[in-house]
């Protein structure tokens, strides 16, 4: 990692790499900072191989204390406060030896000793070789959450080519893969991080007219909810270049939303995965989802329909579980895709997938015919037990406005019977009267 350092210390000292609550950070100031954090750490008694976990959110100084920990060779463990796992679960999965908690707006710190002993062969090995680690944790959707260690030092290797410099939201969190990729891919360039407050659609909309920020790296999720508003018309967002949307499958439906809202705005379908990190990709320019993934470091491959992907940049394991790599170092990724030359459309997870009496029903086919649909805010479709067909289709609406629910049904109905198969139907429509989307801004099936 020291020639990520050196490009810091290189770089013009004004200039911006964090806007963290209206205030700029410069990278001569944070070079200092990572030099002063990796000193203060030191004498505090981090040392290289031990675990540390950081709670926090984003903020200038944030970054350039887990750059200091990376430095000083120890097992990073970035959790926030609404991180997809309990924090005591995952410290009985990675181990702790200390703990910095900052606070809410990232202004201040404090470490403590914080003693989790845990035995893992994998940690072991990293530390003998003296190098960096990065654990994250997965969403645990499909049961017990796993602990992923990465090399932190191979994870920012993918960057040492440096790219035109953007201006830049970090949308995803930093405990999440693509949150990690996304701060080191924008500073790597020596472009500029600019945090919100929060990710609500409100507050993402006035950071992107406040400091005409470029790019917005983003969430099918996100974007469904941003074009049933009227937010991109209240907002100045003219200085948008690109935004990029991954992390679940997006509705074809929401793409034809945005792509009219921003018709100058380059979309840019992205793929990745924790375990194997972030592919490059191209979208397909006639708007559809088909897209283009691999870039070096990366190959693709089908097998019986299921996309396959081998990684320079991988992790090194799963903490808590046996390797999802397979002897030639192939990682399932359990997303089903059709190919159309050097293109892929993602289906959707095979472990969402909904099953009604031997027929296979992506939710994600379902929900981009009713999002399609007048009236319709958002949906999402999920699998519910059936005494006879293992599992029926329901679908759970929100409106923009109040509509009686029998003529929604009919509606619904109608829609999706001239497009779909009839297994595909939903057998229930329900209006939604809860909360759909995690932390990390994704559709909660389960």
């Amino acid at each position: 990692m020291q020639w990520l350092l050196e490009r810091f210390a290189s770089a013009d000292p004004q200039r911006a790499a964090f806007v963290h609550k209206g205030q700029v950070c410069t990278y001569g100031q944070v070079s200092a900072d990572i030099r002063r954090f990796t000193e203060t750490l030191s004498r505090q008694g981090v040392s290289a191989g031990q675990t540390v976990v950081v709670l926090a959110d984003y903020a200038p100084e944030v970054f350039s204390i887990i750059l200091a920990l990376a430095s000083l060779k120890t097992m990073v463990v970035p959790m926030t406060r609404g991180s997809v796992i309990e924090e005591s679960e995952a410290l009985a999965i990675s181990g702790c030896d200390h703990l910095i908690e900052f606070s809410p707006d990232g202004l201040s710190w404090a470490l403590r000793p914080r003693s989790v002993p845990v035995s893992n062969a994998l940690l072991d090995e990293l530390r003998a070789s003296v190098r960096a680690g990065l654990v994250l944790f997965s969403s645990g959707s499909t049961g017990k959450p796993k602990g992923m260690l990465h090399d932190f030092e191979r994870v920012m290797d993918k960057f040492r080519v440096a790219r035109t410099p953007v201006v830049a939201i970090p949308f995803l969190m930093l405990d999440h893969f693509g949150g990690i990729n996304t701060i080191l891919a924008i500073t790597a360039s020596l472009g500029t991080v600019v945090t919100a407050e929060n990710r609500s659609i409100p507050t993402i909309c006035e950071a992107i007219q406040n400091h005409r920020v470029e790019l917005l790296p983003t969430t099918p999720s996100f974007l469904t909810l941003l074009a049933a508003t009227d937010l991109a018309q209240r907002y100045d967002l003219s200085s948008l270049k690109r935004i990029t949307y991954g992390t679940e499958t997006m509705p074809q439906a929401t793409l034809d939303r945005i792509r009219a809202k921003f018709p100058a705005v380059e979309l840019q379908q992205t793929y990745g995965l924790s375990e194997v990190g972030v592919l490059r990709s191209q979208s397909r320019p006639d708007g559809s989802l088909w897209v283009r993934i691999g870039g070096s470091g990366f190959e693709t491959e089908v097998r019986d329909g299921i996309l396959w992907i081998r990684s320079d940049y991988r992790m090194l394991g799963y903490l808590n579980a046996a390797s999802g790599f397979d002897a030639e170092g192939w990682f399932n990724t359990q997303d089903r895709v059709e190919v159309d030359g050097d293109y892929f459309r993602i289906l959707g997870r095979v472990t969402d997938l909904i099953n009604v009496g031997g027929q296979k029903v992506y939710p994600a086919e379902v929900e981009d015919v009713i999002l399609a649909l007048p009236n319709v805010a958002d949906v999402v479709v999920v699998g519910e037990k059936h005494a006879l067909l293992g599992q029926i289709v329901v679908a759970k609406i929100a409106l923009h406005d109040a509509e009686p629910l029998s003529e929604l049904r009919l509606r619904v109905r109608k829609a999706c019977l001239a497009k779909l198969a009839a297994f595909k139907v939903p057998a229930k429509v329900e209006l939604l009267d809860q909360e759909i989307y995690s932390a990390r801004f994704k559709k909660m099936r389960r």
